[in-house]
């Protein structure tokens, strides 16, 4: 990636779905300009740009985000910002390979917030396997492949309905490395996401924490990390997660913004317990329906929100008998609504996502 760019706001009342796309084809631009933003919102700031010969692009009244989203020059990338309580993703149409068409380093430069987009992972929409709708792929900020990503899959849910001109309540299933998950858009904009069921067995999340129950699960283990002993849960929603609630014999618990979670958080992250590394949750509990909680995410470190997290300091919460099945999860961005279903074992999430700008860059 080049490190010239251009940056503009453009006015815009109308809906995402039906506003005209500020990128309509435009050969000088794609010449001298390496990246290109639209905010959906209505704006009246021009910023101004790192050359004086790099022109605004040309606004077409005929064109339509479709149109946009539809080009495929060769070596641009055209993609979609979105993100769920803060935790945002770089959305590609990626419907006509199955293959992602950008590669893991790309990625990385994609996701870097000084001198790319700035992200905590890049999504791909692409086609359906084994009877899905659609197959959902993610690239972290790190460049590593997680299995699936909570935020990650409303955000999906709400790009598939801008790419296929949905409106109203509609549900897919899709395809992911931790299984099949289905999304449905509901009436309000809410994404409702069925997680499917939680992974409790060690081998299975994976960690080497030995279980502490005779079904194999780690429930109020303790785990040495820095030289204190944390009580963790353990817990995999298709990712691995460590829940804990505070440090083992402490009472009082966390008080979540008090942490370093960015000195904490790798030791979790890289702990010798955790094979394939993890996500760590610290949780506070305000009530048994009101949870708080910090997250350092596996590949992508201090995150605004983590929607498998969420869900995972739910089912951590019942097991130790902190929580009800149904809780409002606190995170830095955001509240998630998310429930433990008995009669199925399902977990529901519920919760926004929403799309920031449109934007072509380079690779």
């Amino acid at each position: 990636m080049a490190a010239a760019f251009s940056l503009k706001t453009f006015a815009s009342t109308r809906p995402l779905s039906s506003s005209p796309s500020p990128l309509s084809h435009n050969p000088s631009f794609a010449k001298s300009s390496q990246l290109s933003l639209r905010t959906p919102k209505p704006k009246s700031i021009v910023l101004a740009t790192m050359s004086s010969s790099v022109e605004a692009p040309k606004v077409s009244a005929s064109s339509t985000n479709s149109d946009f989203l539809d080009r495929k020059a060769s070596g641009v990338l055209h993609f979609v910002k979105y993100h769920g309580l803060g935790n945002d993703f770089i959305m590609v149409d990626n419907r006509d390979s199955t293959e992602p068409r950008v590669t893991p380093d790309q990625a990385i430069k994609l996701c870097d917030r000084n001198f790319g987009i700035g992200a905590d992972g890049v999504i791909f929409v692409m086609p359906g396997i084994n009877g899905s709708d659609y197959t959902m792929r993610i690239f972290n900020s790190d460049g590593s492949e997680p299995e699936m990503c909570g935020n990650g899959v409303r955000c999906f849910a709400k790009f598939i309905a801008e790419l296929e001109n949905l409106e109203g309540t509609h549900s897919f299933t899709i395809h992911t490395g931790a299984g099949l998950i289905v999304p449905e858009i509901q009436n309000d904009g809410q994404v409702k996401v069925d997680m499917g069921e939680p992974v409790l067995t060690a081998p299975q999340i994976p960690t080497k924490v030995s279980p502490t129950n005779e079904n194999g699960s780690v429930v109020q283990a303790g785990l040495k990390v820095d030289g204190a002993n944390w009580s963790v849960t353990c817990v995999s929603m298709g990712n691995p997660h460590c829940v804990t609630f505070g440090l083992v014999g402490n009472s009082q618990g966390l008080k979540v913004d008090e942490l370093n979670l960015a000195e904490i958080g790798p030791k979790f992250e890289h702990h010798e317990m955790f094979p394939a590394r993890t996500n760590t949750e610290f949780v506070e509990i305000l009530s048994r329906s009101h949870l708080k909680m910090r997250v350092w995410e596996r590949g992508a470190g201090a995150t605004l929100a983590c929607g498998t997290g969420a869900c995972a300091i739910v089912v951590a919460a019942v097991l130790e008998n902190r929580a009800e099945r149904k809780c409002v999860v606190e995170l830095p961005g955001g509240p998630l609504e998310i429930e433990w279903r008995e009669e199925d074992n399902h977990i529901y999430m519920t919760g926004p996502a929403q799309s920031v700008f449109y934007g072509s860059v380079l690779l």
